[in-house]
């Protein structure tokens, strides 16, 4: 019975992938599936296309990507619980009691949990790299700090919620500042390693300069970068984390399928009760993954939720379902009622962030798996 399942699994999938490939939605993706309890759980990894249009090295399972804002949830939302569990943090803090120079900012009355279900007041983004990109490295942060203070609210803080870069920017910092570390090395050694895929989910590089031809090899370029001039390959296609050298609160993860699903199926297993994770507690993580009271918001705590209507999940999604999408090209969706993780990793930015065909194609492949897996 499993078999077959996995057989008309790939089948159907194979269709829908050849198809988006064919409408140049992107040259090559990577889905990852998990389904089941674990004694009883399947696991399919599939792979499709090239990492260009050239088509030159195929897709596989050690093929890495810009997982852009996934970013988010998977290292500083849990950086966050990490803090939490190490007392370092609390939820109800003032962005005033952190950044005494937010006392004269609209963030006085902001708190942590504002920024982490996007309801903080922030605008959606701002191209702060034109101004950082013209400092010293070094000062960039202290930069950015100044330039998130100096912000106009876009709403009142609690009132609605506006999905934001410069909330999870401002939580990035808070992460350093709260414990003395760098933020990639926060999440490697205390969210990745445990889990033992330090390898597989990472902060990339900040440039060229840092990425060798043999690993540029495995890696899926993003796009023809009008700013930078050149094909981004290995370095983050978002500009304000590339000005803050490739590490930012929100972009700056890369990583293959089989490291972005693993994080999926632990945070599944946490979150149902089976596993605990050493760097923060369930109870804590459980919390995040539920809608906040927010008016037209779908957003938990660093999660989002499905929409009613028109959910890149598609229509099948348990309404306790979580996920997160990246901008250029993977997301990922975890439904507890069916004990069930789905994620897709393409580069659908390449060669130009100006194709919207992924659009059509999640809340699709997102349909496609669970129809097929008698799960709709």
């Amino acid at each position: 019975m499993h078999t077959n399942i996995k057989k008309t699994t790939i089948s159907n999938c194979y269709n829908i992938f050849t198809e988006a490939i064919q409408r140049r939605a992107f040259p090559g993706a990577a889905m990852g599936v998990v389904w089941g309890v674990p004694e009883k759980r399947e696991r399919i990894i599939q792979t499709y296309g090239h990492t260009t249009y050239s088509r030159e090295n195929r897709v596989d399972e050690a093929t890495v990507y810009d997982l852009a804002s996934l970013t988010k949830p998977l290292a500083t939302t849990l950086a966050v619980l990490a803090l939490l569990k190490a007392q370092r943090l609390q939820l109800t803090e003032r962005i005033s009691d952190i950044f005494p120079l937010a006392r004269d900012s609209f963030l006085h009355r902001v708190s942590i949990k504002d920024l982490l279900r996007h309801s903080a007041g922030f605008s959606a983004h701002k191209p702060y790299y034109l101004e950082l990109l013209r400092l010293p490295e070094a000062k960039r942060k202290e930069a950015l700090l100044d330039l998130l203070l100096a912000e106009s609210p876009a709403y009142e803080p609690g009132s609605g919620s506006v999905y934001s870069d410069l909330g999870f920017m401002l939580l990035g910092l808070i992460v350093e500042r709260k414990s003395d570390w760098e933020l990639d090395r926060f999440f490697r050694e205390k969210i990745a390693d445990p889990l033992g895929i330090a390898e597989k989910i990472f902060y990339g590089p900040a440039g060229p300069e840092q990425t060798g031809t043999t690993h540029k090899k495995r890696i899926a370029p993003t796009e023809e970068c009008a700013f930078r001039k050149r094909l981004l390959c290995g370095e983050v296609s978002d500009e304000n984390c590339h000005a803050l050298g490739g590490v930012a609160g929100h972009a700056g993860l890369f990583g293959t399928i089989g490291g972005v699903l693993e994080m999926g199926v632990q945070l599944l297993d946490q979150w149902q009760g089976r596993k605990e994770h050493p760097g923060y507690l369930t109870s804590d993580l459980g919390r995040f993954l539920i809608r906040q009271n927010i008016p037209g918001s779908t957003w938990g705590l660093g999660f989002d939720t499905p929409s009613a209507t028109g959910s890149s999940g598609g229509r099948y999604l348990d309404p306790a379902s979580v996920g997160h999408l990246g901008f250029t090209g993977t997301s990922f969706w975890i439904d507890p009622a069916r004990d069930l993780v789905m994620i897709l990793l393409s580069n659908r930015v390449h060669p130009s962030r100006e194709n919207p065909r992924i659009k059509q194609f999640r809340p699709l492949f997102h349909e496609t798996v669970m129809e097929s897996l008698g799960l709709a």
